[in-house]
């Protein structure tokens, strides 16, 4: 594995008024380029730019830093020669610094002309002279550089290296084909991938402690091997027992993107949950749509028929992509002048993205088929060609009913079953490729949001934290991982077998290749109780104590800050938010454990509160951790991230200690 990156960053600052600018001599920028520029295997530098500015986000003032900008096949890097880059506290990617972006988080470019701004089009020319630029990226953070002190024609060079190698044109030009470090997987093996039947054979294992029936009604189909009815299932499909091979090919024709009705879930009641894409346009008889849910009507243990569910009439992919495009213009202001007009007309800007309609409207469905699965009813997700938002409810409706689930490994396992294998097209939807725009939509971010919004109502109940599910969305766009560059499974497995362009399938579940294990001991919730969960997951698949019914009701949502706001300076909030809430239960946990020790040592222990206070206010938490941009004469402590106890047996009571309800 790459050792982390340390980048030696920050070199100076410039007073602008006074336009001075500290002149770099050639062998400085060469020592520079040589001892800072940390490449990955495979990676190269397409161009490099000297005496570059790079403004703060919204920054007031007018003095920022200078550096040099360069462009690889893999990120944007903005280098500099500060030495106290450690005094800064914010998570560290093994695979890339904090002044650099992957090249395919870059979601949008703009020439900056005084006051204004102008969007740059792939291939469109660019001006011989560029004087600065603003890069809006798809983890909402910014970049302001200005090319006041290259030298003429370095501006242009940079743009144009962006506009070529931001926005490929074809799957092999991502990184993950250039990148060559050699991989060994550490990823959890229970997380199932379920590229293997066996994968499948355990879930439906596991959901038979109770429900005895599910295997009696359900088979795993193998008629789809090697793709071959349709390309964007898996090649293993569950279905009702009922319906033959052939019958299910026949059936296929007859659906949109020759996808039938599939399982995804069952309960103890025998209800299961099911997606269903639409029939085809050119169809207009219904007989084999019927045909299947007769079939499934059968499999249920009293032959209740199920409950259809439709997706489309709502919300589709076009309709949340220009909700998040107006979204993000609330998110990434380039001027004070922009957030402070923003800032007075907030709440009724927010309103008019729709965004949190649409976050109410998949929590609203999703407790709507729950509900029905909970009371017994089968319950069936219809939409389009059932690739998007049939994801989006049918892993948020398993999150509700299934403890399994709540967990880190279950969390990766359900997103692998319901998005991986289901085939959502992660390359159209994140733009990992050149397009005309229409097919680009965050589904994946507006479930991530659904599920922080679960996390902020019911706080014990899930292993991970919002540091995770931020983590993950800023993951989507790291072009390494084969988790969410390629649009269904046969593109993936063809990816890998090709001898002229074979690529290695490195999991973005393989958390240690980007983080070390402390920032990773941040992913896992300090008041979550691995006791219940494991209990709930053994002993029950869904029952009326562990079904999670969240308010869905715009009024009870809120704005996922850390995600959102977390890149501009003006919003953080030093030694306060919801971090420090976060932080002081992990100091105390440890507490709790010293506690637990000195009692087996000596026999007697007491608290020490203050202690934990004090600890707290040196460590210099903002609201934003661990992705801050704030210097700070702190770093965090052991205490924190001790990770030797965290999921051991003797913390079993000590955590119920923090999760017992009011």
């Amino acid at each position: 594995m790459m050792e982390a990156k340390h980048c030696n960053n920050f070199i100076s600052y410039v007073n602008l008024e006074e336009h001075e600018m500290q002149n770099l001599s050639s062998d400085r920028c060469n020592t520079l380029y040589q001892n800072s520029i940390k490449l990955l295997p495979g990676e190269a530098v397409v161009t490099k730019v000297e005496n570059v500015l790079m403004y703060e986000p919204i920054g007031e003032s007018k003095q920022d830093i200078s550096g040099m900008l360069l462009i690889t096949n893999f990120k944007l890097s903005f280098v500099t020669i500060e030495d106290n880059i450690d005094d800064i506290q914010h998570q560290q990617n093994h695979l890339y610094g904090y002044t650099d972006t992957c090249l395919s988080n870059i979601d949008t470019v703009y020439l900056i002309t005084g006051d204004k701004k102008k969007k740059l089009v792939p291939g469109a020319a660019v001006p011989s002279k560029v004087k600065g630029i603003f890069i809006v990226c798809k983890n909402l953070r910014t970049w302001s550089f200005s090319f006041e002190f290259s030298k003429i024609g370095d501006g242009k060079n940079i743009v144009n290296a962006l506009l070529h190698h931001a926005f490929p044109t074809k799957h092999h030009l991502l990184f993950a084909y250039e990148y060559t470090e050699p991989y060994f997987s550490s990823v959890d093996k229970e997380v199932q991938l379920f590229r293997s039947v066996n994968d499948w054979h355990n879930e439906l294992d596991r959901l038979c402690s109770k429900a005895v029936n599910i295997k009696k009604g359900w088979r795993i189909s193998m008629a789809n091997l090697q793709f071959a009815f349709c390309p964007t299932l898996s090649e293993f499909i569950v279905v009702p027992a009922s319906v033959t091979d052939s019958q299910l090919v026949k059936v296929a024709q007859h659906f949109q993107g020759r996808r039938p009705p599939v399982w995804s879930w069952s309960n103890e009641h025998g209800a299961a949950l099911v997606k269903m894409s639409e029939l085809c346009a050119d169809i207009t008889e219904r007989t084999q749509e019927n045909i299947m849910l007769e079939n499934i009507r059968k499999n249920h243990p009293k032959k209740l028929q199920p409950v259809i569910i439709e997706l489309s009439k709502d919300i589709g992919v076009k309709a949340v992509a220009s909700s998040f495009s107006k979204f993000v213009t609330l998110c990434s202001p380039d001027s004070v002048r922009q957030f402070v007009i923003q800032e007075n007309n907030f709440y009724s800007s927010l309103e008019s993205t729709k965004w949190l309609k649409y976050v109410s409207y998949c929590l609203e469905k999703s407790v709507e088929a729950s509900e029905h699965l909970n009371n017994g009813i089968p319950v069936i997700l219809q939409e389009g060609a059932g690739r998007d938002v049939c994801c989006i409810i049918s892993s948020l409706v398993q999150l509700l009913l299934d403890p399994h689930f709540r967990t880190i490994t279950g969390f990766q396992t359900l997103i692998q079953k319901e998005w991986v294998a289901a085939g959502h097209p992660f390359c159209d939807r994140l733009g990992h490729l050149k397009s005309d725009g229409l097919e680009k939509s965050p589904l994946l971010l507006l479930y991530l949001d659904c599920v922080w919004q679960l996390c902020q109502q019911f706080p014990t109940e899930f292993e991970f934290t919002e540091t995770y599910l931020t983590t993950l969305w800023d993951a989507a766009h790291v072009s390494i991982f084969e988790t969410f560059i390629f649009n269904c499974e046969r593109d993936r497995f063809r990816a890998a077998i090709d001898q002229n362009t074979r690529l290695v399938l490195r999991s973005v579940w393989d958390w240690r290749e980007q983080f070390s294990d402390q920032d990773i001991q941040l992913f896992h919730n300090p008041l979550f109780n691995p006791a219940v969960s494991q209990t709930s997951t053994t002993t029950s698949t869904s029952s009326r104590a562990t079904f999670l019914k969240p308010l869905f009701g715009i009024p009870w949502l809120e704005l996922w800050s850390q995600c959102y706001f977390r890149w501009i300076p003006h919003l953080v909030i030093n030694n306060g938010g919801r971090s420090q809430i976060e932080m002081y239960a992990r100091l105390l946990q440890n507490e709790v454990v010293q506690m637990q020790l000195d009692v087996n040592n000596t026999g007697s222990a007491s608290p020490s509160v203050d202690k934990l206070s004090t600890c707290l206010l040196q460590m210099n938490i903002n609201s934003f951790y661990p992705f801050s941009n704030k210097k700070s004469g702190n770093t965090v402590s052991t205490p924190i991230i001790n990770t030797s106890f965290i999921m051991s047996d003797s913390m079993i009571d000590a955590q119920s200690v923090l999760t017992v309800p009011d």
